[in-house]
């Protein structure tokens, strides 16, 4: 079944990728098939892949050659909910494994990951190394760290004795805590606003969106990845993308991942496009997704050019 979104030119393609461990993942596709590049978008924590669609509406229009991948993770939006001994990065990263497989298993590809869906896809290029420079052609860090997740900001919250104490909770009562997240997410609405966004005005429908994801996500999925951010750290991999096209973005008023965050990690990377946009929080993909789109396209023309380059050394060797 295909929709058409608000721009003529998204075409919506659905399908269902199977993990390797039999979870069903949502995955939207948009773009020609034949499309040279792919880039895939890939979303935080307690959100879905409609968390990128100003985004990828914008995108579309910009860099309209390039086909476009969204999927939820599993235990996220409509993709199946699993084990939460599953609910890790390293299992998030063979996930992506799967759904390239399924939906772009030749060519090259760029991956742009928000939040989690950043360390998600630094976690893909430690698992992958191989693939950096031939399929890996460019990489997007938004709203994300390469370690230290509990050392600035809102993270600090991880280190607090009550997160454990939550998780346990969750473990022996996920129906009744889940109605208690019900309730939380209203009474403490101002309070994730200000830990979401930046201090510029946020239109009602981004908020609703926000707020909607966030309620429909499990308690169990909520909690379970909780442990896999404190003791989460890629740095490994930030020299390594050199090789590539690279671009870090974070808003300069991000609470959940202070622009600090950011700069480490541009610091890592050699020739690493370092954008801070001014005013935006944590979720800047919904507060200025035409900033945001500018950049992964500026990314994906870098990327195109380098592969190109490539393609040509290559066949010049043989």
């Amino acid at each position: 079944m295909s929709n058409i979104s608000t721009i003529a030119t998204a075409v919506e393609r659905r399908a269902t990728v199977s993990t390797g461990d039999g979870v069903e993942l949502a995955v939207r596709e948009y773009g020609p098939r034949e499309a040279e590049l792919t880039v895939v978008l890939v979303h935080g924590h307690c959100l879905r892949s409609e968390s990128w669609t100003d985004v990828r509406d914008e995108l579309v229009g910009q860099y309209p050659g390039a086909r476009v991948v969204c999927y939820d993770h599993r235990g996220h939006g409509d993709s199946a909910m699993a084990s939460r001994q599953t609910y890790h990065l390293e299992q998030l990263g063979h996930d992506l494994r799967d759904v390239l497989d399924a939906v772009a298993p030749t060519g090259p590809v760029v991956l742009v990951g928000h939040s989690m869906g950043g360390m998600t896809v630094l976690t893909y290029v430690g698992q992958n190394r191989h693939e950096i420079g031939t399929r890996i052609v460019g990489v997007g860090l938004i709203a994300t760290a390469a370690s230290g997740l509990a050392d600035a900001g809102f993270g600090r919250l991880l280190r607090n004795p009550f997160i454990s104490g939550f998780q346990a909770a969750v473990r022996r009562a996920p129906r009744l805590m889940q109605q208690v997240k019900l309730l939380a997410c209203k009474v403490f609405a101002p309070v994730v606003r200000a830990a979401e966004f930046g201090d510029g005005k946020v239109s009602p429908r981004v908020l609703t969106l926000a707020a909607a994801m966030h309620n429909a996500t499990s308690i169990v999925t909520m909690a379970s990845f909780l442990s896999s951010f404190m003791t989460y750290d890629r740095t490994d991999v930030l020299a390594e993308l050199s090789k590539i096209p690279t671009m870090i973005l974070c808003g300069s008023a991000d609470l959940m991942t202070p622009p600090s965050h950011s700069v480490a990690m541009a610091a890592a990377v050699d020739y690493a496009d370092l954008v801070l946009i001014d005013g935006a929080g944590h979720s800047v993909i919904l507060e200025q997704p035409r900033q945001v789109a500018e950049v992964i396209a500026r990314l994906l023309t870098r990327a195109s050019d380098t592969s190109t380059v490539n393609r040509t050394d290559l066949a010049l060797a043989a």
